[in-house]
């Protein structure tokens, strides 16, 4: 199980956001990269010599190797329903949203698009989505089967909702903890398999139904929490009214102990600066979903408090289809771009890429795994093409600098782009091969 790549290639080891105008990135011109039953042993300049015997590398000469791209806040049960007429979060919620998540309660159609979902997530450079499920079970073992299959590292979970729900979407307080414990006790840690406790998002579930995955977090080694913040307005005023006791929207998770690490909250665009601070003191992670936001209206997120601020917040990005537009991880650095124009603030290309890759890694607390190209580290790779299309060749043809040509791939590109995708060093994706090597 040796294998190796040889081309141009780019990582990231230090914070773009906290270290402006140094240098934070390692680019190769020609690198080689030796992979050994999926983890790299070598990433560093090419030498013939180092290159084991009979080994032949893939080599992409006019190509850029990145490690692979992640996807944290997606809804893959959403996919059927990507691109449906737009409308504002809560009404496109009961019009859309729920009557698609009910019929995951077949084992075969949840198999089906997942299936689907990984394929498409793999043609577009991500390694390691982190989905939310349906409230069925089924969803939840679908997902993880075929996740298993391909050897991602993934995470996901069922989705937690008892109230303010379709009758049947709901589970109950007591169902949903016991089904989920031990749907994290099947596929939690399991290869390179990661659960997460899902409450949908405070307004369908009950104050008990929190509390109880609240003690599923801390009764699990490891365990991750993943829910919806402040992404709406009309929803902030629900949420008031559902629970007036509580300061604000996180102080309802943090009542019940699911504000902390590995903690991902999904938009947490309107957020007062009590619970910035409490995110940052948390060591909780945000997730910035820039074609969600801007396809429901919901607003416009504060990138520049979450990373340029006394006390920052760990930030990752996600495409939340379907609310988001596309799954490619260059339409959510493109529009992420757009939303800090708007504000009036700088989003740099190699800003951007960080957080594709190595930020995101840290936000989530998987870098110890991924997120860069180095000794140790597990082999998921993306080869982009940055001259894919007539278009991109001619504007490549013009740029100076490396910042330029990942700004032209950033704006301009889409699947396209990718011309492989590397699991645990296995080709899953192959843009020029008619076959599906997933």
């Amino acid at each position: 199980m040796i294998s190796a790549l040889r081309g141009p290639s780019l990582s990231y080891f230090a914070n773009p956001f906290d270290d402006q105008g140094s240098i934070c990135h390692r680019y190769e011109t020609d690198s080689l990269i030796l992979i050994e039953d999926g983890i790299i042993t070598h990433a560093g300049a090419y030498d013939p010599a180092l290159v084991p015997h009979g080994i032949i590398p893939d080599h992409f000469p006019d190509g850029l190797i990145l490690p692979g791209f992640i996807d944290a806040h997606v809804h893959y049960p959403q996919m059927p329903l990507i691109a449906a007429h737009g409308r504002q979060l809560l009404e496109w919620l009961d019009h859309y949203v729920f009557p698609t998540e009910a019929r995951y309660h077949d084992i075969d159609f949840a198999r089906l698009i997942a299936r689907r979902f990984l394929r498409e997530e793999l043609r577009a450079g991500v390694t390691t989505p982190i989905t939310y499920c349906t409230v069925h079970p089924e969803s939840v073992d679908a997902y993880f089967e075929e996740a298993a299959r391909l050897g991602l590292r993934t995470g996901a979970g069922k989705v937690l909702m008892d109230r303010n729900a379709p009758e049947n979407l709901r589970d109950t307080a007591r169902t949903g903890y016991d089904q989920s414990r031990r749907l994290a006790a099947r596929w939690h840690g399991q290869g390179r398999l990661f659960y997460a406790v899902t409450p949908r998002f405070a307004p369908t579930s009950t104050e008990e139904q929190l509390d109880l995955a609240g003690t599923l977090l801390r009764e699990g080694d490891g365990l991750y929490m993943q829910t919806h913040l402040a992404e709406n307005q009309a929803e902030l005023a629900w949420v008031q009214r559902l629970f007036p006791a509580s300061r604000d929207y996180l102080d309802v998770y943090d009542r019940f102990g699911l504000v902390g690490p590995r903690c991902l909250f999904g938009h947490a665009i309107h957020l007062n600066e009590r619970e910035w601070a409490r995110l940052a003191e948390a060591g909780a992670t945000i997730v910035h979903c820039p074609t969600s936001n801007l396809f429901l209206g919901s607003g416009l997120f504060n990138l520049k408090r979450a990373l340029v601020s006394a006390n920052p917040v760990r930030t990752a990005l996600g495409s939340d289809i379907g609310a988001g537009t596309s799954v490619s991880p260059f339409a959510t650095l493109g529009e992420a771009y757009k939303i800090a124009q708007l504000r009036g603030e700088v989003l740099t290309a190699h800003q951007a890429f960080y957080l594709a890759t190595l930020g995101s890694a840290r936000a989530i607390r998987q870098d110890d795994h991924i997120g860069s190209i180095e000794p140790g580290k597990e082999a998921d790779l993306v080869v982009l093409d940055p001259r894919a299309t007539p278009l991109l060749a001619e504007r490549q043809s013009h740029a100076e600098t490396l910042e330029d040509q990942l700004f032209i791939m950033m704006t301009l590109g889409d699947d396209r782009l990718v011309r492989a995708t590397y699991v645990a060093g296995r080709k899953r994706h192959d843009r020029d091969n008619a076959g599906d090597l997933s």
